[in-house]
């Protein structure tokens, strides 16, 4: 018999992933996920908004140096989210052992990666801003803001696989209010160093570090569990086949496709930099804006790949592409709706990242909404279709496929179309408008095409 076992509340939602109303389902368990993904978005935003209080420098290097981090996140987010996807597989099939081994050796193996950045990256951190490319004044600017990100990085690690834990278990509302709580301390925080005291860049790295700090003590208090299959535990963690195998499986695809995405946007904003250091920036900032819808769709993406496992788990072989349909009407309905919102705002929300100390600076703000009308035209419904696939394909546990997606995402519709574009015409920096319009689109097109090949072999399969 197996020692590990569910909570009541576990095994509720256990019932109501795998029998109820898909609609409800999806809802229930997207919209939480949803709201912390905008609020995560937005409170990205709020740090662009504080560190144009600064300078407009500020914020290019900001939005420059976030793509970086993001090639390392996405190593440690990589692990979790398939790692997760295998432990929801589990708790569908019942199987509560390998929960609590999986749920435990994800830990380790963050834990584990959190100590080779602090070894291996952290005191090499200029010489790799160098490596990429990244602007001198930039670098200027920003080395010890990414210094003090790097640290916030390695605590993000474990807190990833702390939220990916609760999601598979369908703690959607605790993750949301935990979010809260983070982002309210965050924002105060950055809020006090940089109105109050004046701080500069760094002082809003050391609010990130300290907010994810408060997730970590709220992770360490959830995950102490005697028993609970998704407790953590010491003695559950072992480097076994049966146990490792899977998760990598379905892991490393995500890893290297989010490193890839995440190597190509800072190629990106290293080839935008031919058109001056703002516009770095505007790109930035034009990304974190069209994220305020994407970011919704993404929550329900997540959402909706743990429900898919869930049910897969289960045998339930109709849910999964029940849960697939549902998703990819709400996400477009998301999509619309995001964009008509955005774009009857664009002036005054362009304005809120063009003003400084200096006053406002129109040439820059100009340069954000020319920016930003091509990428939300592209984005808001494409992005959706795309996140909508993307539940499904890891749900599904076809991660291969969705590395092909994001990597031809970058590496044929977004590098090489902006380089024809530098080299061939004699457009300014509404070409990286232009390639965000390209690259989403196209990617929406491609991630229905694969998903309509996906769910006919399925339907075949399950016959």
């Amino acid at each position: 018999m197996s020692q590990a076992k569910l909570s009541k509340k576990d095994e509720k939602f256990r019932e109501f992933a795998l029998n109820g109303n898909m609609w409800k389902v999806l809802l229930v368990t997207g919209t939480p996920l949803a709201l912390y993904q905008t609020l995560g978005m937005l409170f990205k935003i709020l740090d662009s908004m504080m560190a144009s209080h600064i300078s407009a420098e500020s914020v290019s290097a900001v939005a420059y140096l976030f793509q970086i981090l993001q090639i390392l996140s996405s190593v440690g987010g990589g692990l979790a989210t398939g790692g997760s996807l295998k432990i929801s597989q589990a708790y569908g099939a019942g199987d509560y052992e390998m929960v609590k081994k999986r749920v435990s050796i994800l830990f380790g193996i963050c834990a584990g990666l959190g100590i080779a950045v602090i070894v291996g990256i952290i005191p090499f951190s200029r010489q790799l801003l160098y490596l990429v490319k990244t602007p001198e004044s930039l670098i200027e600017i920003g080395n010890q803001y990414f210094i003090v990100e790097l640290f916030a990085l390695v605590i993000t690690f474990l807190n990833n696989v702390y939220i990916a834990v609760e999601r598979a278990r369908g703690n959607s509302k605790r993750i949301l209010y935990l979010n809260l709580l983070v982002t309210g301390v965050k924002l105060g925080l950055t809020a006090l160093f940089v109105y109050v005291l004046n701080g500069d860049i760094v002082t809003i790295g050391v609010a990130t570090l300290i907010s994810q700090g408060v997730m970590l003590a709220a992770g360490v208090v959830n995950m102490n569990q005697r028993g609970n299959a998704f407790g953590f535990s010491l003695r559950s963690i072992r480097f076994r086949k049966p146990v490792l195998e899977p998760m990598f499986q379905v892991s490393f695809p995500i890893m290297v496709e989010r490193c890839a995405f995440a190597l190509g946007k800072v190629i990106v904003n290293s080839m935008s930099g031919i058109y001056g250091a703002l516009t770095v920036g505007a790109l930035g900032i034009s990304n974190n804006m069209s994220g305020l819808t994407t970011s919704s769709q993404n929550g329900f993406q997540e959402g909706a790949a743990a429900i898919i496992s869930q049910n897969l788990g289960a045998g339930k072989k109709k849910r999964v592409l029940e849960a697939f349909w549902k998703v990819l009407v709400i996400n477009m309905v998301v999509g619309a709706a995001g964009l008509s919102l955005t774009m009857v705002f664009i002036g005054q929300l362009s304005a809120i990242f063009a003003t400084s100390q200096g006053g406002m600076d129109q040439e820059f703000q100009d340069m954000i909404i020319a920016i930003y009308r091509y990428e939300a035209w592209g984005g808001a419904i494409p992005l959706g279709i795309n996140a909508a696939v993307m539940a499904l394909l890891f749900g599904m546990g076809y991660t291969k496929i969705t590395l092909l997606i994001n990597f031809l995402r970058i590496f044929l519709f977004r590098i090489p179309v902006l380089w024809g574009l530098q080299h061939f015409t004699a457009l300014g920096s509404e070409a990286v408008g232009i390639v965000m319009l390209v690259s989403n689109t196209a990617t929406g097109i491609m991630a229905l095409a694969a998903a309509l090949v996906c769910v006919r072999k399925m339907k075949i399969a399950f016959k």
